[in-house]
């Protein structure tokens, strides 16, 4: 192999159980976005647009999607006689057969594909973040503060600083201590997850701790490294940076593209987000339709009403619906006079005609009120809803549900419906 100065180690296999009934078949890189995007897009995006044409994309959970998705990596340039993007699943050993059971540790399980390319340096990525990052710009930050090990970081609102692992620095911004997700922060600067390692102190790192169950970077390298000595830096990012880990600020993140001049624009020519394309027509707007500040993706057949919402490709919106402040991804059927508000409909989903999305007050959720915590309603993949039933606010759905499972004809707010099948 051609030695290289940086590989990318892109971690992709998470199940992502805060976004629900989105994530249930399949893993979150791999979820829409934006009504063209897979979330996976962005950090392979930013490897090709910052010069780093070796990628390696470690998948566990759900990964049929994902690994099609990605192939060979023609849409990013990736496609490398020498590197370019592997897909690195689990796999089985002489001693045994072991899932990845934390960062860290599905990083040492691919030892020999990085030191194939016996690089300089590593990146380590998440593949569930929506961002623009020069991934050059902080290799060169590494190499001017001499540093062992860089974190990405950025300043968070103080009161939401405790769902991070947080950075505590000196004036050179060293970082003098690390504190994983704790409950009275002293700092506000937030580790992104992103990391640039020196490989010499990767790899001992990785090997020294390769006992250690669930080895994870922010809980266990990091602080390995700290005790050691090594230095580790801090580059501070002052980009757009969203975690879209959970239902709400999944939604948000989409919401925000719809603006007439949106934080994070999808537009720019220098900084372009690649993904796969499909070959579908162009969308259609009937007559009597009516768009107003929305996204809407190719091949979608508009005969109702879409209003502040993200519709992916070839959605049908049929007469007389009306879709508002929602995400409708790929594929979904939208009956003709049905009313969705707040909903986000997950792919190849059936909503009958005359059916009310949205309806009535919040309530807590009777099902997992850590993940279903805001007036939206989820509907999962290939869900089917049967004609003129209500869903309350806060509600979940998956599968294909018939008019026996809605009691007086109605799903109330915080309730869910949970069956199988859902696959056509």
């Amino acid at each position: 192999m051609v030695k290289k100065e940086m590989i990318a180690m892109l971690l992709a296999g998470g199940q992502g159980s805060r976004l629900g009934v989105l994530t249930q078949k399949v893993a979150k890189p791999a979820v829409s976005f934006g009504g063209k995007y897979r979330i996976i897009d962005f950090p392979l995006s930013n490897c090709i647009n910052s010069g780093v044409d070796t990628v390696g994309v470690l998948t566990q959970y759900q990964p049929l999607r994902l690994n099609s998705h990605i192939g060979i990596g023609i849409p990013w340039d990736l496609d490398r006689n020498v590197g370019g993007v592997t897909i690195l699943p689990p796999y089985e050993r002489s001693m045994g057969s072991d899932w990845y059971t934390g960062t860290a540790n599905a990083i040492f399980q691919n030892l020999e594909y990085m030191e194939s390319y016996n690089p300089e340096y590593v990146l380590i990525l998440s593949g569930d973040h929506i961002y623009k990052m020069d991934y050059e710009v902080m290799l060169k930050y590494h190499k001017a503060s001499g540093a062992d090990v860089t974190i990405a970081a950025m300043p968070v609102p103080l009161e939401e600083a405790g769902r991070f692992g947080i950075l505590i620095t000196d004036e050179t911004n060293r970082i003098t201590e690390f504190e994983e997700k704790p409950a009275n922060p002293r700092s506000n600067l937030a580790s992104m997850g992103i990391y640039i390692f020196s490989w010499k102190v990767l790899k001992e790192a990785l090997v020294a701790l390769s006992d250690v169950k669930g080895c994870d970077f922010g809980k266990h390298i990091i602080p390995y490294c700290h005790e050691k000595g090594s230095r580790i830096f801090a580059y501070e990012f002052n980009g757009y940076w969203k975690d879209v880990g959970t239902l709400s600020s999944y939604w948000e993140a989409n919401m925000e593209l719809v603006e007439i001049i949106p934080e994070f624009n999808l537009y720019e020519e220098y900084w372009k987000i690649y993904t796969k394309g499909d070959i579908i027509p162009p969308q259609y707007i009937a007559d009597n339709a009516k768009v107003e500040h929305s996204v809407v993706g190719e091949g979608t057949e508009i005969y109702g009403e879409v209003i502040h919402s993200v519709i992916g490709a070839g959605v049908t919106i049929g007469e007389g619906a009306v879709v508002r402040d929602s995400i409708v991804m790929r594929g979904s059927v939208i009956g003709a006079g049905s009313r969705l508000d707040r909903a986000v409909v997950a792919e190849d989903v059936i909503i009958g005609k005359n059916v009310c999305v949205g309806v009535g007050e919040y309530a807590p959720s009777t099902y997992d009120p850590k993940v279903y915590d805001s007036l939206l309603v989820a509907i999962g993949e290939k869900s089917e809803i049967p004609d003129g039933v209500k869903i309350g606010r806060n509600a979940a759905v998956s599968g294909r549900t018939v008019p026996e499972d809605y009691p007086g004809g109605i799903l109330p707010g915080g309730g869910f419906i949970m069956k199988a099948g859902g696959a056509r």
